[in-house]
């Protein structure tokens, strides 16, 4: 149950009992943004995706921001005219998917602001945990963008048409209790419990069957597009393959044996 821990200027990992915890460290600029950083994120995430001892990825911010999205600084039209499309095509689009289909449970844990595209981190992820003193910026407007991240999906399937476009065309700051009442978020902790009841949570998904977690997030994602008739077929096919496994075979015999199931075994 050792933690190992790799730590660079712009991404800290940490793995522990099956949890990967993923930190965006550059807490100065609120965890926004770089090249550098979109790199450092890539390597972890594939890095998690490869590891068959990690079971379950927590994603935070360190410092007081959860994540502000781009680093303007670095985008900035004064120097030079960036193309946002092929920024957006290089870096942000391969980051939702591989969070997306990373294959494991993923948590957000935003313990601050959220703005821009740290908003469609959080909301990529299966489940969203907020401190109190959380907050969900939509800030495209204000600098004369468009959302993305896919943003302009996600808050249409959460919240739905009429009240997706009224939070980004008034560029409207959600508190951490309206993003509860709204759907966009699981549960509300107060900021010194938040990563005690993260791990917590981390840690039970981590424990649990991983082939049938897997599979029902994927079946869940999958749901909004499919028709029932294809949902019914999808939930056949992957009952089939997570019948077939050794999670199954454990989790029936444990409940026969009346005794709790044991799924996974830490190997350190």
């Amino acid at each position: 149950m050792t933690a190992e821990i790799i730590t660079s200027d712009t991404i800290k990992l940490t793995t522990q009992d099956g949890v990967a915890t993923i930190s965006l460290n550059r807490p100065k600029q609120l965890n926004s943004f770089t090249e550098e950083m979109h790199n450092a994120l890539a390597s972890v995430l594939d890095e998690v995706a490869a590891n068959e001892q990690v079971r379950a990825v927590i994603i935070t911010g360190a410092g007081k921001g959860f994540c502000a999205g781009q680093d303007l600084g670095n985008r900035d039209p004064r120097k030079q005219t960036y193309d946002l499309g092929q920024t957006i095509t290089d870096f942000y689009n391969p980051l939702m998917k591989r969070l997306k289909n990373l294959g494991k449970p993923t948590i957000a844990v935003v313990n601050g602001v959220a703005a821009g595209a740290g908003i469609g981190i959080a909301l990529v992820c299966d489940i969203v945990l907020c401190s109190d003193k959380a907050k969900f910026a939509m800030a495209f407007g204000k600098i004369g963008l468009v959302p993305d991240s896919g943003l302009t999906w996600s808050l249409v399937q959460l919240v739905g048409l009429a009240r997706a476009k009224a939070l980004v065309l008034t560029n409207a700051t959600l508190t951490a209790e309206q993003a509860l009442e709204y759907g966009l978020i699981w549960k509300v902790y107060e900021s010194d419990r938040l990563m005690d009841e993260a791990i917590k949570l981390a840690t039970t998904l981590a424990y649990g069957p991983a082939l049938g977690t897997s599979l029902t997030i994927q079946a869940l994602n999958q749901a909004t597009d499919n028709s029932l008739e294809d949902q019914l077929e999808l939930e056949a096919s992957y009952q089939q393959k997570a019948g077939y496994s050794d999670d199954y075979k454990e989790g029936v015999t444990a409940f026969l044996e009346k005794r709790p199931a044991v799924f996974y075994k830490d190997s350190n």
